[in-house]
């Protein structure tokens, strides 16, 4: 055991006992951890708001194997605004739950780290477009190396022509020659997300509405076939979003 301070990002909160969490966080130098927060529930001098989901927060940990401890946490962010909108609150917690759910725990993702910051900053004092969830979901399926093929077939490696791609129902795009049935994927689409991947910034790409549309299948195919579930926050968002 030895003890770090750590940048973090608060995934979820389970209660133990009769005031005692056990904390899931995301953090820079380690990836997804879980940490025993003894008292928490009951200490506002070690712990405050902070321990809320998508909080920001400079952790104080004894890391261990497994279950490590939580001493304190500094809040650096509570995101307030996010928390003034229904649409912005479920968008970090579906985030909050693509980060439980996919991230292998104790692995250093620091890419992902800064892009879930950026996203979350994003939410806070952007303006709310249908595109920049797609941005986030695309460039996190990068990261982790789960991103569907856009530039070529994943079957026969030939560049994807002007007749686009076509959608197996696992999410995989192939060419139209190796794939005879599915949902077919149109050229822009592809490009469109491919730019993207090119993009540092949130709100740079639009989308037009069928690329929009064409884009979510393929996302939302890739994301549940990873899980192998459903996200239990997507209810809350389709109730939400436009």
């Amino acid at each position: 055991m030895h003890y770090e301070k750590l940048q973090a990002v608060v995934l979820s909160t389970m209660d133990y006992g009769e005031s005692d969490r056990i904390v899931s966080l995301f953090t820079l130098e380690h990836g997804r951890i879980k940490a025993f927060a003894r008292a928490a529930r009951n200490s506002r001098k070690r712990f405050g708001p902070s321990l809320e989901p998508f909080a920001r927060i400079e952790a104080s940990v004894h890391l261990k194997e497994g279950l490590s401890t939580l001493q304190q946490a500094e809040l650096q962010s509570l995101h307030t605004a996010i928390r003034g909108d229904l649409q912005r609150i479920a968008l970090a917690l579906y985030s909050c739950e693509l980060l439980e759910t996919l991230t292998p725990e104790a692995a250093p993702l620091p890419r992902l780290f800064r892009l879930v910051v950026c996203w979350l900053d994003h939410l806070e004092n952007g303006e709310l477009r249908g595109e920049d969830r797609r941005f986030f979901e695309i460039n996190l399926l990068n990261i982790l190396g789960y991103r569907p093929e856009i530039e070529n077939c994943s079957r026969c490696g030939s560049r994807y022509l002007a007749s686009g791609a076509i959608m197996q129902p696992q999410g995989e795009l192939v060419c139209p020659l190796c794939g005879r049935s599915g949902t077919r994927i149109g050229e822009e689409t592809l490009e469109t997300l491919g730019r993207c991947l090119r993009s540092g910034s949130f709100g740079r790409i639009s989308f037009t509405p069928q690329v929009l549309a064409e884009a979510g299948k393929i996302l939302d195919c890739c994301l549940a076939y990873q899980a192998g579930k459903k996200f239990k926050s997507l209810d809350f968002l389709c109730q939400v979003e436009p």
